[in-house]
């Protein structure tokens, strides 16, 4: 695999020690990934009198994932690219796990509703599941009580709160009642100190669900006051996530939308900050939905599954605003007649939102009606971490790369211990549409310093949407006093295909054909250009689809208006037959 320089030790379907599993564990998920420590007196403040029942219960509103369910009946558990066999209904951490990314995601118990919603056998294993981690670790455990996966596993186990709080003997459904309250307490008591935006972010709605679920479990006042300011820090005004992340934007607009409806239920006045997010947020998650129904792998985002985006934007109070151009995100949308491109056009968040940032500036993701052609090495956070580190850098996207140098430039976060990305500098988009006819013309100098030279990439896209043409340039800023070095700088520019794409040479064109038998032609002035195997993350697995790679060497001091300087390319759409 070839990601643009990652680290040659990022092999993550190898078969690993158990000291070379923590040592990425370590390296890969920073201070998040270190186990919890709670001395005598933290462990007093999560005693104390536990209420005899649910008041209010959360509502499932997105629809089980059927493809997991049907392999946990089947007893195989499946996280990314491991995967578990075990007796029939034997509770997976009875045994030694493959990783600690696999116990990670498995203690967050996702897996939960889906497994409910199978029926009377699915819903006898999932208790008996949940009663036997109670018995292993409902009293403390370091690794699964980290901040991280308690406040999912809170909020999934009060999703499925008439199963498990309402059913059953009354010692066990108090035994279970008591392990969440305690873990509940344990989030109000850990979340302010908390560095990890997710974990803050999840903690914060799991403990005002728990505050409306559970009388006198936990402070509303405390815990809307907290939820309103994760809700400022990390929801941008135009609605997308800080992080520049399409599924996180999906996940908050999941989370807000289900405590709406919990407060509306509840006859418990609704918080004003709600009117104001959920529109916003619901609104770009519409922008990032492909024709497919699921979304765009934006930096630490994945494809989502198409049921639920749509369940979600039903759910909406109106339908949502649509626009082509989000300032404050950094994303820029071409559409014509069901070709539809997504640009990335926005630098790396702050810390310690950079933390999962993608180095993909001036990278996009290209479709056609249901049918996804180009996109990036994408993200899952399923697939192991050392996947999810490589897929970062500027060549796991569908952008140049100049010198093998990322766009951004990645620095240890002390704090987190993570690398977090920052910049480019410089960038920008600008656009013109003009006889139902779209240019845009971007740029952005992350190579300016350590090259002098700046990216500049120009899209058009034809009315009829059946051409997109496009012009990469290096350019030397005429501030710039010409390079000494006469060295030509070598660059790459990839166009990383879905899966669902069938690529193949021709003599004059490189022709894709879609899953759904729609062919598109692939033509650059450029020689050499050339196929080779990528990674694709976004669907949760790794999967090696192709991509179009075209190679060569710029000027130091070119101006960017002829080549080897200035590459010109398109996709072209075949007429059916």
């Amino acid at each position: 695999m070839d990601v643009g320089g990652a680290d040659s030790e990022i092999l993550a379907d190898r078969t690993r020690s158990g000291a070379d599993d923590a040592a990425l564990w370590r390296r890969f998920r920073g201070v998040a990934g270190d186990d919890a420590k709670v001395g005598v007196l933290q462990r007093l403040k999560l005693s104390g009198p536990i209420p005899e029942r649910f008041s209010h219960h959360l509502k499932r509103l997105v629809p089980a994932d059927d493809r997991r369910t049907e392999a946990l009946m089947r007893d195989t558990w499946r996280i990314g690219m491991e995967r578990l066999t075990l007796a029939p209904g034997q509770p997976p951490w009875s045994v030694p796990l493959p990783s600690k990314h696999f116990a990670d995601r498995l203690h967050r118990f996702s897996w939960l509703p889906d497994l409910l919603a199978q029926g009377e056998l699915g819903a006898d294993r999932a208790l008996r599941f949940v009663d036997n981690w109670i018995e292993d670790h409902g009293g403390f455990n370091g690794f699964s009580w980290r901040l991280g996966p308690t406040s999912v596993r809170c909020w999934n186990w009060m999703l499925c709160g008439p199963e498990l709080f309402e059913s059953g003997p009354q010692e066990i459904r108090q035994a279970r009642l008591e392990c969440l309250v305690r873990q509940l307490r344990y989030l109000a008591d850990q979340v302010d100190a908390a560095t990890d935006p997710k974990a803050r972010w999840n903690s914060s709605v799991a403990i005002v669900a728990g505050a409306l679920c559970i009388d006198r479990a936990m402070s509303m006042d405390n815990a809307l006051a907290r939820l309103d300011a994760e809700c400022t820090a990390q929801i941008l005004p135009d609605g997308g996530h800080v992080s520049r992340s399409p599924s996180r934007a999906l996940h908050v607009l999941v989370h807000l939308l289900t405590l709406q409806d919990l407060f509306r239920r509840a006859g418990h006045p609704e918080p004003d900050f709600f009117g104001k997010w959920i529109p916003r947020v619901g609104a770009m998650v519409a922008f990032f939905q492909s024709g497919d129904g699921g979304l765009n792998p934006f930096n630490d985002g994945d494809e989502g599954r198409p049921e639920v985006v749509d369940a979600a934007l039903a759910l909406l109070p109106s339908p949502p605003r649509r626009f082509t151009f989000a300032p404050k995100s950094g994303f820029q949308k071409l559409e014509k007649n069901g070709l539809r491109l997504v640009l990335d056009c926005g630098e790396a968040p702050a810390r310690p939102f950079g933390d999962f940032a993608h180095a993909g500036a001036l990278g996009f993701e290209l479709s056609d009606g249901p049918s996804r052609l180009v996109t990036s090495c994408a993200y899952s956070a399923e697939v192991n971490v050392d996947w999810q580190a490589a897929v970062r850098r500027t060549g796991a996207h569908s952008t140049l790369v100049l010198a093998g140098r990322d766009s951004s430039h990645f620095s240890l976060n002390e704090e987190s211990r993570l690398l977090a990305a920052s910049g480019p500098d410089g960038i920008s988009a600008k656009r013109l549409e003009e006889a139902d006819e779209i240019w845009l013309d971007a740029q952005h100098g992350g190579y300016k310093s350590p090259c002098g030279l700046l990216h500049r990439r120009r899209l058009f896209m034809s009315g009829d949407g059946k051409r997109l043409a496009g012009e990469d340039s290096l350019v030397r800023p005429i501030s710039q006093r010409p390079s000494d070095d006469r060295m030509f700088i070598g660059f790459e520019i990839r166009f990383h295909l879905h899966p669902t794409v069938t690529a193949m040479m021709g003599r004059d064109a490189i022709r894709l054909v879609c899953d759904d038998g729609t062919v598109w032609r692939f033509k650059t002035s450029h020689e050499g250009a050339r196929l080779e195997r990528t990674v694709y993350l976004g669907r949760g697995v790794v999967e090696r689809p192709e991509q179009i790679v075209m190679a060569g060497y710029a000027d130091p001091n070119g101006d960017g208006q002829q080549p080897p300087n200035c590459i010109r390319w398109a996709f072209l759409k075949e007429e059916a037959s």
